[in-house]
């Protein structure tokens, strides 16, 4: 369900222990995500840090503890329920890989995390293709000719991937060559850990449900869980995935997994099983990717309820959440970050009206906040106007320009003293070139927004600062002065001193672009 995933918390640690413990089967979107201490009153531009992530979409803890004798220490690993994992004479455990980072302010360590994904093997190198998914236009209503007609619109506006959302289940097969024919990328919803209890799978094999012993299998959104560690079980699942990737020309895969493991009994003695259940989902995205080296998949739990290091070491994108309110996302975008560089981030343009919290937003706000992730758009292109579709074919076609830089870049988030402004942006790895976001969450207690600030540029180098307004100004807009001609100043000042800032109204946002002058 759509919700507020990586809600920071922050708070004082006295002696003794702090303890996160997630439950869930998987990582949560409550997980603790990520762990740091560091000096008092840390932010985005300061203060010394040290961060902990476990690398595991199963049951996990992080804990921060300190010692009488004042020693202070991070961990964090897997989470084993009693009986989990049984060691015969000359067995060993190998738990998961835990990540450590220091740095100087949290976008140091950001971009540390950020370094290292960028630096694998498997890391994306094709640009991020702008995806069209269904969820939030049909629902489960799929009808071809409905489809067909979302199609031909996303590709007057620039789309490059169409993605079938959940309910296409006993459809039409001549989706995914539809799609192919009208030149995109196709991409399939699977949900493959779960079956329905009024279904073929769980009626001929309810040995292959997660249950404790004795009792049936907790029910959960109509679903229960199927045992990945029982080999027939994935044998059967990778099967099934197989024989459709074989059939059609299907280059993504979004996979989701919509409840948590409760009661996860698995094999013959009902021994508690997330720990195999985790190592089998592993395993069968290792197989599918070694057959398919070419497939896409994108981590999804009921939205964020699968982001980890885990995962990501075997997937291509996560899902930041349901919740694609850009008022929301402003949020969570920012911390997702922390962690996740902005090309493994789906970041949606919906409807004007969120389907989630009912808040309204126009084009401008929804896409400005978009086009810093991995963009796509969910929204029933129908319903839109001739003028709002020829202003998201102008988004898309400015995220195409920019991509490779927004997907590049080193992350800047601004330590504003005013918690009703945003400030984030994105500086290229040579310091030639920058987009920064300023964003009016909410009407300042002040009568004036203050400055504009535009950290990460290179101190010595001028930049030509000048705002991006697709669409025109923002309705309300009290624009400073030099937006007429955009201003010509050092890094250092622009990082330091900053800008005069426009008035916005609440829930707005201006983009900034900042080139650097030759000599």
């Amino acid at each position: 369900m759509g919700a507020r995933e990586r809600t920071p918390q922050r708070s004082s640690i006295g002696v003794g222990l702090h303890r996160r413990e997630g439950r869930r089967g998987k990582s949560g979107a409550d997980s603790s995500y990520l762990l740091h201490a560091g000096s008092p009153r840390f932010g985005f531009e300061g203060g010394e840090l040290w961060a902990l992530h476990t690398a595991w979409s199963g049951n996990h803890v992080h804990q921060f503890e300190r010692l009488s004798s004042g020693e202070q220490v991070l961990a964090g690993g897997e989470l084993l329920l009693p009986g989990e994992v049984r060691l015969a004479e000359g067995e060993a455990y190998r738990g998961p890989w835990i990540y450590g980072a220091y740095g100087v302010g949290l976008d140091d360590v950001a971009r540390r995390f950020h370094r290292m994904l960028r630096g694998r093997a498997q890391h994306p190198s094709s640009p991020r293709p702008v995806t069209l998914n269904v969820w939030e236009a049909v629902y489960f209503d799929h009808d071809l000719g409905v489809l067909t007609e979302l199609a031909d619109l996303a590709a007057e506006i620039g789309v490059e991937r169409f993605v079938l959302d959940d309910g296409w289940f006993g459809q039409s097969a001549q989706r995914p060559l539809g799609a192919r024919r009208l030149g995109r990328l196709f991409g399939l919803w699977f949900e493959p850990e779960m079956a329905n209890p009024d279904s073929d799978i769980a009626r001929a094999h309810p040995e292959w449900i997660l249950q404790a012993g004795g009792r049936a299998g907790v029910e959960s959104r109509h679903q229960l869980v199927l045992d990945l560690s029982d080999p027939d079980c994935y044998a059967h699942i990778r099967d099934a995935m197989c024989a459709i990737l074989d059939a059609y020309d299907i280059g993504y895969v979004k996979w989701d997994h919509n409840r948590d493991l409760v009661a996860a009994g698995a094999g013959l003695d009902r021994r508690p099983g997330v720990h195999a259940q985790t190592l089998a989902f592993y395993r069968l995205l290792d197989e599918l990717k070694e057959r398919y080296p070419q497939l896409e998949i994108e981590s999804c739990a009921s939205g964020g309820g699968r982001v980890d290091l885990g995962v990501l070491e075997r997937t291509d994108r996560i899902w930041v959440s349901d919740n694609i309110d850009p008022l929301d996302r402003q949020q969570m975008n920012r911390w997702t970050t922390q962690l996740v560089p902005p090309e493994l981030m789906g970041c949606h343009v919906a409807s004007g009206a969120s389907h989630t919290t009912g808040r309204v937003h126009d084009l401008g706000f929804r896409a400005s906040a978009a086009v810093f992730g991995h963009l796509g758009i969910e929204w029933d292109l129908r319903a839109a106007t001739d003028d709002e579709r020829a202003l998201l074919a102008e988004w898309v076609s400015f995220y195409k320009g920019n991509r490779g830089m927004l997907h590049s870049g080193d992350l800047v988030r601004v330590d504003h003293p005013d918690p009703a402004v945003h400030v984030h942006g994105v500086v290229a790895a040579d310091g030639s070139e920058a987009l920064h976001s300023y964003t009016a969450l909410a009407r300042s207690e002040l009568v004036t927004p203050g400055r504009l600030r535009l950290p990460g540029l290179d101190a010595q180098r001028r930049y030509r600062v000048t705002p991006v307004l697709i669409g025109g100004v923002p309705p309300g807009t009290l624009a400073p002065d030099w937006w007429t001609d955009g201003v010509v100043l050092p890094g250092s000042v622009l990082g330091g001193a900053g800008l005069a800032a426009p008035l916005l109204r609440p829930e707005q946002s201006i983009l900034y672009r900042a080139e650097a002058l030759a000599g």
